[in-house]
């Protein structure tokens, strides 16, 4: 457990270090999210649906409010497109994450794992708590891309990584969406609701986990 622990903190200290960054430059905000999306609405649908997807797949690198993402695209694109969009760029972001990581991530656990029975020990303890840590990564920012790089990291099977991308992203997906599809400026209580909602569900299944795995908090 501790050496899954310890690639968990250096990859998530790695994605601070990004958060920190885009946060100084003030490129990337909900604000600016907000601006581009509405601009693209007035263009097309089409143009929505590219800017949602870039900005999902682009959190992998830097950070973006994903959940203000899926929010406004229920808003500008309704509920069914701004699910499949969401998905589609969240799916994406998170294969590039795993395959990255899984190609090159040997040379990090080389550096930070010297001992093999270490390496053995993360690989075995990410193999029996991943899929819980991968199911409430929403939890906590960063937790999602840290999860998937840590399953390239450790091989595991490609079809049981989806798998519970899917369970642990679809739901989230699902109700963030829809919420942002039943708002409106004069009515924006359904997105705060959700907000709200998500982050306690998220927040009381990651505490309990946590207690259970002796995890320190995000």
């Amino acid at each position: 457990m501790k050496s899954m622990l310890k690639i968990m903190i250096v990859l998530a200290l790695i994605f601070a270090a990004t958060f920190v960054a885009v946060r100084a430059t003030g490129i990337v905000t909900a604000d600016s999210v907000s601006a581009w999306l509405n601009a693209a609405g007035q263009a097309d649908a089409r143009s929505v649906i590219l800017i949602v997807v870039v900005l999902l797949v682009a959190d992998l690198f830097v950070a973006v409010p994903t959940l203000t993402v899926m929010l406004l695209a229920g808003f500008f694109l309704g509920h069914g497109t701004a699910f499949a969009s969401v998905m589609a760029g969240i799916t994406l972001a998170a294969s590039t994450g795993y395959a990255l990581s899984r190609r090159f991530g040997e040379k990090l656990l080389l550096r930070l794992l010297r001992d093999p029975a270490e390496h053995q020990e993360m690989v075995a303890a990410f193999a029996a708590h991943g899929p819980i840590l991968m199911l409430l990564s929403r939890a906590a920012p960063m937790l999602p891309e840290v999860t998937w790089c840590m399953a390239g990291l450790t091989r595991m099977p490609v079809g049981r990584f989806y798998i519970w991308l899917l369970l642990g992203t679809a739901p989230y997906a699902v109700i963030a969406t829809y919420a942002g599809s039943v708002s409106s400026m004069d009515d924006p209580m359904p997105a705060i609701y959700a907000v709200c909602g998500l982050y306690l569900t998220m927040w009381l299944g990651f505490a309990l986990v946590r207690r259970k795995l002796a995890l320190p908090s995000p």
